[in-house]
């Protein structure tokens, strides 16, 4: 599972690269703000999700409960986001969506 997290951090990166390229500072700022909205929250899922089936406590309720949750913290962290910098909207959906994609492409890295 972590390695679904490290490959949303390197095409979030790539992603930030680009919009530098493009928008500048507050183009790569926006696209790392976008991204961590998602990755920050995938990870603490996946810690809490793997800790819990580490000590056989994971249920389907564990599952549902961390999705609940995680959606809860990605739609905060775009609202703080938007609240507290001057974010570009389309980099920042940008971010969001490339570390949302990058699960479809997870699957490429097994073993």
């Amino acid at each position: 599972m972590y390695k679904t997290i490290v490959l949303q951090l390197a095409v979030t990166l790539i992603a930030a690269a680009f919009a530098g390229f493009w928008l500048g500072e507050r183009g790569v700022i926006s696209v790392l703000l976008g991204g961590a909205a998602y990755l920050v929250p995938n990870l603490i899922f996946v810690a809490r999700l793997s800790a819990a089936a580490g000590s056989g406590r994971a249920s389907g309720a564990t599952f549902f409960v961390g999705e609940f949750l995680k959606i809860l913290s990605t739609l905060t962290i775009l609202v703080l986001a938007q609240k507290f910098y001057e974010v570009h909207w389309l980099a920042m959906l940008g971010g969001l969506f490339v570390a949302l994609k990058a699960n479809l492409f997870a699957f490429l890295l097994k073993n």
